[in-house]
């Protein structure tokens, strides 16, 4: 096994996570009733769904004026990710998975997670596990990479004096 690391979380996330939720419904199913509990579930899929929605159409208008400026807009990719993420975990029947997505629509705890997976980029760049590449041309002429080796903050200027920013 190469990666018993990964295995483990597999594990945790596909037994553990699942047998967690199904025994804490059924406390609550306990505590408030089955159908109170059937009820919640459906109301936090139905109310996550529609701010996933809502925060999602958001950040598509975001991409939309950060590309129409010529920004990367890695921030609101990000963002954008986090948001499919939670509204996935949403209309999943769960305590957990509801609590970590609605935490995935709160902005400052998007910013804690872009923070904390920049980082963890930046690690695998240096430990060189990932290349990152960066089109630098019209995407239908011909085509001219580069690797990207700064990914904090800053505005590397490249040989023909362009610039570009890699964070949101």
């Amino acid at each position: 096994m190469r990666h018993p690391a990964r295995m483990g979380l597999l594990l945790l996330l596909f037994v553990v996570l699942p047998a967690v939720e199904l025994a804490l419904l059924v406390e609550i199913g306990a505590r408030i009733g089955t159908v109170a509990t059937v009820g919640l579930i459906v109301v936090t899929g139905i109310v996550g769904a529609s701010l996933a929605r809502w925060q999602g159409l958001g950040v598509v208008r975001e991409l939309q004026r950060e590309t129409a400026a010529g920004q990367l807009p890695a921030g609101s990719l990000v963002d954008g990710a986090a948001i499919l993420v939670a509204g996935a975990l949403l209309v999943t029947p769960g305590v957990l998975t509801d609590a970590f997505g609605f935490a995935c629509l709160v902005p400052a705890f998007r910013g804690l997670l872009k923070r904390f997976l920049l980082r963890r980029l930046e690690r695998a760049v240096e430990q060189g596990q990932v290349q990152l590449h960066v089109q630098t041309s019209d995407p239908w002429g011909p085509r001219e990479e580069r690797e990207v080796r700064d990914l904090r903050d800053t505005d590397p200027t490249d040989e023909d004096g362009s610039k570009e920013r890699l964070s949101g």
